[in-house]
């Protein structure tokens, strides 16, 4: 059986630890200082980003959104990144070496006024696009297995 894309179980490409170090970069950023910076060369940068979010009201529709979400909660003294973990990480790229997408369980842990803010057995899945020769997340999905929300 021919595979058609690469990924990172049994097709792999150089390209797929350029795009895992994306991925890793988008949601260490805050444990890393809170550089901003880091995280925006992460997105796409127009009003193309967009994802979904455990709660419906909380979708992210473009960079502008995006930015808001950034200066004011993750930016502010009150939100605390501890640490992530990636788990089950599986990446795929198209033949055209231009589209990749993953998939992953995800637990962040965070304080918000000193409280636990805690996402733990996220799934986690995005869509990156190769822009300028850099990976870009263009569109992501968070949501919660209903069998484990309490």
């Amino acid at each position: 059986m021919n595979t058609y894309t690469y990924n990172n179980a049994n097709n792999p490409h150089h390209e797929i630890a350029e795009i895992e170090k994306t991925i890793k970069a988008h949601i260490g950023w805050a444990v890393n200082n809170k550089d901003k910076d880091t995280l925006l060369a992460t997105v796409v940068e127009n009003e193309e980003l967009f994802f979904f979010q455990p709660d419906s009201k909380s979708t992210i529709d473009g960079i502008n959104e995006f930015l808001s979400l950034i200066d004011n909660f993750f930016m502010i003294e009150d939100f605390k990144a501890i640490r992530t973990e990636i788990k089950n990480l599986r990446v795929q790229i198209s033949p055209t070496l231009k589209t990749s997408w993953f998939s992953c369980i995800l637990n962040d842990y965070n304080e918000f006024h000193g409280n636990p803010a805690v996402w733990e057995n996220v799934r986690w899945t995005g869509v990156l696009e190769k822009i300028e020769g850099k990976w870009k997340i263009f569109q992501m999905h968070f949501s919660k297995a209903e069998d484990l929300v309490k």
